[in-house]
């Protein structure tokens, strides 16, 4: 099973981000449907059923409020060859918190292996099909919306691949609230 976990946004915030993206992103951006929309704070890759059992049963002790969340404005990521259209969120420590003790809980329980780069926290909202080049100078119009949020949820969940779309089933997860 592919898996990873995510940071569940609240459906309005998923829905602004959506009409943003088929608005503003170029014509050759696949645009990601709102249902897909979520902060991932790790990506754990294929994993066993047992494997994600424990993944899962991590989950209850990242269970808290978090601060507000607040859009950042549109982000090319990667910067020099974009792989994908994401707006970037911004919070207090918390949400930094949160991802690192998971990612430390999921180093010791299944033998994750964390990204070496920061935790940048962000939601894609459209990905860049391979071989195209994308001019990121160019400004998107209009400009990514201004949203705040509370984080209702962290959620487990399997990855369904297909060439033209991706399926996200909830395996699992806790409130935040």
């Amino acid at each position: 099973m592919r898996l990873f976990i995510a940071l569940d946004l609240p459906v309005d915030v998923r829905t602004a981000l959506a009409v943003w993206a088929a608005r503003a992103a170029p014509p050759e951006v696949r645009r990601v449907p709102a249902e897909n929309l979520h902060v991932t704070l790790a990506f754990l890759g294929t994993r066993t059923s047992d494997e994600a059992a424990v993944a899962g049963a991590l989950l209850p002790a990242l269970a808290r409020p978090l601060e507000e969340v607040r859009t950042a404005g549109a982000l090319w990521l990667p910067p020099r060859r974009p792989g994908v259209l994401s707006v970037a969120l911004e919070s207090g420590p918390a949400l930094a918190d949160v991802q690192a003790q998971l990612v430390a809980a999921l180093a010791s329980a299944i033998l994750f292996e964390p990204e070496r780069r920061r935790f940048r926290p962000h939601v894609t909202v459209g990905r860049v099909p391979r071989g195209t080049r994308i001019d990121t100078r160019r400004e998107l119009d209009p400009p990514a919306p201004a949203l705040s949020f509370q984080a209702p949820a962290i959620a487990l969940y399997r990855s369904h691949t297909a060439p033209d779309r991706a399926r996200y089933d909830r395996l699992t997860g806790v409130e935040l609230r």
